[in-house]
């Protein structure tokens, strides 16, 4: 069988770009509306997406002024698409920093049950320190400890998730017995961040447990998703950017005593799209006349960690910027804008324009042909599985690709006509479906 592109739809309130709320379709109260995002799911199974994704975090994001702010619980959200759709992935971002490994395996446990084995968990290790106060810290934890904590939180997790064996249930009605006690496995984990006891009060769900997804690009991040993760969501900007970190990621994988086929590397890529190149360039110039430059330059210099007022519009990043060493946060969404930056001589005007539709993921204006083409290349010259689609306003972005740019992956026999026999999240993206732990020789 031919190789299959991977499209991941990566949903955020009215659309990627930071004016999208501005535009005349938009819908400023979107992003929380369940009809909003049922309706996107909806579009996204009509083209044969692999899933959908929802950023989040545990803090108030930005100033109220720049965007809609405010965002639904994900895995509440998540649980209602469950019931609106029959084949779409459903993936969560959830934080290990601000978390504890009980709840949260069970919240997935439930997803997963509740979704037929359709979801998938983004791990986060948060970086901020707003978010850290919200959690009684003074500041956020370093950035190798927060990837300590990450490692003992998805090692708690997985014991908790095979804490029950897949027949564990026996349902035997005659002899009175609903389930074996032999079969659950109590972790009885203490470590250095946790101490858990007891075996998880949800059954092993279909998946065994969710696609593991991570987006960290830092080396601390790749060492993590060696270890653990079966997709990665990444930014890069050129495709030798992209093939450079989609061989080091998969020799890494194999490094750790894992086949590199299951991990599958997803680009974000922000189509902003056209009939023609010069309609798609107009096109992307309303969205950036919609931005409020004030916003942008704030947003640029808490990133680059400057002082406010430091950034001057017209002119270049200051010189002597922080090398990454030095920097606790998004290490590698730093290290992407500054090169961004300095690569193409962009002054902070035109840096913040190109920052205001992806943050960072490339951003691609152009026919449907060309979006697909780009698409077509980065996939088949080695710098990506799939990709995660970021359209710049929703849901007419996310529309137009369905409508316009897959029937011609489709066409080139990149993507998938139909959803097929395959139903669960981890079969949609070639993944096996993962081993008890505690059946293997080793455990015995």
């Amino acid at each position: 069988m031919t190789r299959q592109l991977h499209l991941n739809a990566f949903l955020m309130n009215t659309g990627h770009h930071e004016a999208s709320w501005r535009l005349p379709e938009s819908d400023p109260y979107a992003h929380v509306e369940l009809s909003h995002y049922v309706e996107l799911a909806r579009i996204a199974e009509r083209g044969t997406f692999d899933s959908l994704f929802l950023a989040d975090s545990p803090q108030l994001w930005g100033d109220l002024a720049q965007r809609p702010a405010g965002a639904l619980e994900p895995l509440t959200l998540l649980t209602a698409l469950a019931t609106a759709t029959e084949h779409l992935g459903l993936i969560a971002t959830a934080s290990t920093s601000y978390n504890s490994p009980y709840n949260l395996a069970r919240k997935f446990a439930s997803l997963d049950i509740i979704s037929g084995g359709r979801a998938g968990w983004n791990i986060v290790t948060t970086a901020g320190a707003e978010a850290a106060r919200n959690f009684g810290l003074d500041a956020e934890p370093a950035h190798a400890e927060r990837y300590a904590r990450a490692a003992e939180f998805l090692d708690v997790a997985l014991k908790l998730w095979d804490s029950w064996e897949d027949d564990a249930i026996v349902a035997d009605k005659a002899a009175g017995v609903w389930g074996d006690d032999a079969k659950v496995h109590p972790p009885r984990h203490k470590g250095t961040y946790f101490s858990v006891e007891g075996a998880l009060n949800v059954p092993r769900s279909p998946q065994g447990y969710p696609v593991l997804v991570q987006a960290g690009s830092s080396e601390d991040g790749k060492a993590f998703a060696a270890r653990y993760a079966e997709a990665v969501f990444t930014a890069q900007q050129t495709i030798e950017d992209a093939r450079a970190f989609y061989a080091d990621l998969k020799s890494r994988t194999a490094q750790a005593g894992r086949d590199p086929e299951h991990i599958k590397v997803l680009p974000g890529i922000v189509p902003v799209l056209g009939s023609t190149e010069a309609e798609a360039r107009a096109n992307e110039r309303v969205l950036e006349d919609h931005i409020v430059y004030d916003h942008g330059t704030a947003r640029l210099e808490n990133l680059l960690q400057l002082e406010p007022g430091t950034l001057e519009l017209d002119e270049p990043l200051p010189a002597d910027l922080p090398p990454e060493s030095a920097i606790e946060g998004a290490k590698s969404r730093y290290t992407l804008v500054v090169e961004l930056a300095r690569r193409e001589r962009l002054t902070v005007r035109q840096l913040i324009g190109r920052l205001g539709g992806g943050r960072g993921h490339l951003t691609f204006a152009g026919t449907p042909e060309q979006v697909a083409d780009q698409i077509g290349t980065w996939f088949t010259q080695g710098a990506a599985d799939g990709f995660n689609i970021m359209p710049a306003a929703l849901p007419s972005g996310l529309a137009a690709f369905v409508e316009h740019v897959v029937p011609i992956l489709r066409a080139r026999g990149l993507h998938r006509g139909e959803y097929g026999p395959r139903r669960t999240l981890r079969e949609r993206y070639g993944l096996p479906r993962p081993a008890n732990q505690y059946l293997s020789p080793a455990f015995a």
